[in-house]
């Protein structure tokens, strides 16, 4: 017998196993916790937005978080053929009571409030301040750096962290001029009484999408830079026996590197916005 060759097919079924292993480990965790035995349902809001989910199409798994929700079904044992996709309003699915859905992902943030009467995972995402501003800005030569940004005049809402976190990431040169909430902050910008402002970054891809006709993200900051950042988990009914696995894939998608891969696909290369570093 050739020896190589029996080691080679020895290794190889090792292998397998072990692969069969995690993914049989994956299922047990699952096993019974789901609302469909051998299912897993996810539930996104409908109709579900850029560049969270990609024309409206979770099921394709192109978008943040619907590339999040495959991982994370991967990691726990389930493929493609799976999982099933259902629809959730975002005031319904933070509301007490049995849900339609194993769990839902739509930009949740996690607040104390919300865990009095929901469940959520670890987070998936921690959002970024990104700087909101308008094409005649960008067009006189406003760049995603630091030295560019010192020389814009800023507004911001004088009771969000935006002030404490603009004064010190960015240290305008000018005194930034306060207003009473975010929409001021908005309409000073359309008046241009101001060049930019800071938001987190869905907020502000928002805002440039939907509110100003001339609206551009102009950069972001790593959410490490940033304080008291709005996290994003995963939302599960109260007390679902499931959470441990998808904490637990979660977790391994942070330890190998390709949750942060997903981030930086999705979140910074198909927006558009870079990091300001």
């Amino acid at each position: 017998m050739n020896f190589k060759k029996s080691l080679g097919v020895v290794t190889l079924s090792f292998g397998l196993a072990l692969s069969g292993s995690a993914v049989f480990a994956a299922n047990q965790c699952a096993a019974g916790k789901t609302l469909k035995d051998g299912v897993l349902t996810i539930a996104t809001s409908n109709p579900a937005y850029f560049p969270w989910v990609m024309d409206n199409a979770p099921a394709s798994g192109n978008g943040f978080e619907s590339a999040v929700a495959y991982a994370v079904a991967t990691k726990m044992g389930f493929d493609k053929a799976h999982v099933e996709w259902t629809a959730a309003s975002f005031d319904q699915s933070i509301q007490p009571g049995a849900k339609n859905f194993d769990f839902n992902l739509q930009q949740f943030s996690i607040t104390p409030e919300r865990q009095k009467v929901v469940d959520f995972s670890v987070p998936y995402y921690s959002a970024a301040m990104a700087v909101l501003t308008r094409k005649p800005v960008v067009e006189k030569g406003a760049t995603p750096t630091l030295a560019s940004l010192k020389a814009l005049i800023w507004g911001a809402d004088a009771g969000t962290t935006a002030l404490p976190v603009l004064t010190g990431l960015i240290n305008p040169s000018t005194k930034p001029l306060l207003y009473n909430d975010n929409n001021d902050v908005v309409a000073a910008m359309k008046a241009n009484q101001i060049d930019a402002a800071l938001f987190d970054l869905p907020t502000a891809l928002y805002l440039s999408a939907v509110v100003l006709d001339d609206g551009v993200v102009l950069g972001q900051f790593p959410a490490a830079r940033s304080t008291n950042t709005d996290q994003f988990g995963l939302l599960m009914e109260k007390g679902n026996p499931i959470k441990a696995c998808v904490d637990d894939a979660l977790n391994a998608m942070k330890a190998d590197g390709s949750l942060a891969a997903l981030e930086a696909k999705w979140l910074e290369q198909t927006t558009g916005v870079p990091v300001i570093k």
